[in-house]
């Protein structure tokens, strides 16, 4: 059999996107001036990311991609971000006691970022171990991520928005991609631009409760690390204690937002045609906002009554209205669409709640939002043909089709979805059985429920699990064979699976 894919197109595209990296350096850059720490850190960081991106582009200067180099490209471009993006913090451990100065836990921050996880093996999360420059880096590497690193290429760049269409589905979450102007470019850009202007917003409004003293330690810093970081679902902090570091008030503002990242961003547009019956009516709108609410609602129970007692940094929520409604409103508006922040350690919470937070952590958010996750879309239509074939084996000469929103679905896109949760389910259940043989082998003691939460967390782009992984926990404690198996689950994760796994087929790159 012979080649049939052009890899140095791939390739060369991939250079395209590392050179553009250099240029978000830039950012951590004039934090390091500002502030006097690791400027070395980042100048070397983008002359090796410039030289390294300038010198793949040289490999081929043909823009047309055929649809096999895009699926190719969007692999490769994910895996190497995360390799370039671990270089500022290989630099600055190196010579320290940081644990980011072993390549694998370099690699593992960095991919945790990009793909928006949250998990991290910084171990201890401070301004004293930990530049100001080095830490803005660690958040704006989840901005970059949250849209998509090739989404932003499509919007940028004319020769991207060639194959911009085949570019945006292997990389966008969802199980299709929902166009809302007839060019991809122009969707591409209306994508960003909603997100950038969510995030402004939202970091305006952290700023207007630290100037009005209603948040004193939401300093500039860290509204726009934060900012970084909850539109695209990321949950990475420069505080240790994530967001119940901050007022109650602060952890309100959050939560809407939260909900917000999780929405089809698609949806917004029409908003801005005066479209709003479409968009309520919104069938994946309504179903993710009612699980959030439902979830929520079953949580709030628990905590109010104290069948799930907390005594940590949330504070008893027994008998407290508004703050067992806050914690369980903010951990499921967080965990659900796989943002990952906290302000309270669930991970010390009763059983019960951990269930509740376990059940909500597989929903995902919707497809076209900055979620992971398997995404409400595809549970719909899951259980829809759950209900389909119950009614088919009742009546078998009844012909049926799967309606969503007023729309039938087509049998194929069906199957899709079948194929792809049964992947999703496949590829974390084998993560959780090797986590578990691996800690086995290094004598590292880990319960049952640990290793699922890790599997899930990663696949899933959640971040936070149980036990020693919780929300102030940390996932340094793994061997390195596990972090490169949880590196490689975040990776598949975040582009949902089949367009890597398709890259391991022979198929793929034969005729």
């Amino acid at each position: 059999m012979s080649v049939r894919i052009n890899w140095r197109q791939s390739v060369a595209f991939t250079g395209t996107v590392i050179k553009y990296l250099a240029v978000a350096m830039l950012v951590p850059l004039a934090i390091s001036l500002v502030y006097g720490e690791d400027t070395v850190v980042f100048l070397v960081s983008i002359g090796i990311t410039a030289v390294t991106g300038i010198g793949l582009e040289r490999l081929d200067d043909d823009p047309e991609l055929g649809p096999r180099e895009a699926l190719l490209l969007v692999g490769l471009s994910w895996g190497a971000v995360a390799l370039i993006g671990a270089i500022p913090y290989l630099i600055a451990g190196y010579g320290t006691e940081s644990t980011l100065r072993y390549p694998v836990n370099a690699l593992f921050e960095s991919m945790s970022g990009f793909t928006t996880t949250g998990a991290t093996v910084l171990g201890e999360i401070s301004f004293e171990r930990h530049s100001h420059a080095l830490l803005m880096w660690r958040q704006l590497t989840q901005w970059l991520g949250g849209m998509g690193i090739i989404v932003l290429m499509v919007a940028i760049l004319p020769e991207a928005a060639v194959n911009g269409a085949q570019l945006i589905e292997s990389e966008a979450p969802g199980p299709e991609l929902q166009k809302m102007t007839p060019k991809i470019a122009e969707t591409a850009r209306l994508l960003w631009l909603f997100y950038l202007g969510f995030t402004v917003l939202y970091v305006l409004i952290l700023l207007g409760l630290h100037y009005g003293e209603m948040a004193p330690n939401m300093t500039p810093y860290n509204a726009v690390a934060h900012g970084f970081t909850t539109l695209p679902t990321g949950g990475f902090s420069p505080e240790a204690d994530s967001i119940a570091a901050f007022s109650p008030a602060v952890q309100w503002v959050v939560i809407p937002f939260m909900l917000i990242a999780g929405m089809n961003f698609a949806l917004f547009y029409l908003l801005l045609q005066d479209k709003y019956g479409a968009f309520l009516r919104d069938r994946e709108l309504q179903a993710y906002l009612g699980a959030n609410a439902g979830i929520a609602l079953v949580l709030w129970g628990l905590l109010f009554t104290g069948s799930a007692p907390t005594l940590e940094l949330g504070g008893a929520t027994q008998g407290a209205l508004e703050n067992s409604l806050r914690q369980a409103s903010f951990q499921i508006a967080s965990l659900l669409n796989s943002t990952g922040y906290a302000t309270s350690d669930f991970a010390q919470w009763e059983m019960t709640a951990q269930g509740v937070l376990l059940f909500a952590m597989f929903v995902g958010g919707s497809a076209g939002s900055t979620g992971g996750g398997v995404k409400v879309v595809r549970w719909l239509v899951v259980l829809k043909g759950i209900r389909r074939q119950l009614f088919t084996t009742a009546h078998p000469n009844a012909v049926r089709p799967i309606r969503l929103g007023g729309h039938v679905i087509d049998e194929e896109a069906i199957r899709a979805i079948y194929g792809f949760t049964l992947l999703y389910l496949l590829t974390f259940g084998v993560g959780t059985v090797l986590i578990l043989l691996d800690a086995g082998r290094v004598g590292l003691a880990m319960t049952l429920l640990e290793a699922v939460s890790a599997s899930l967390a990663t696949i899933g782009n959640i971040g936070p699990g149980f036990g020693f992984l919780g929300p102030f926990g940390s996932y340094l404690e793994f061997p390195a064979t596990s972090k490169l198996l949880m590196i490689f689950l975040m990776w598949i994760g975040r582009l949902e699976i089949i367009p890597v796994f398709v890259l391991f087929t022979g198929t793929f790159w034969n005729d």
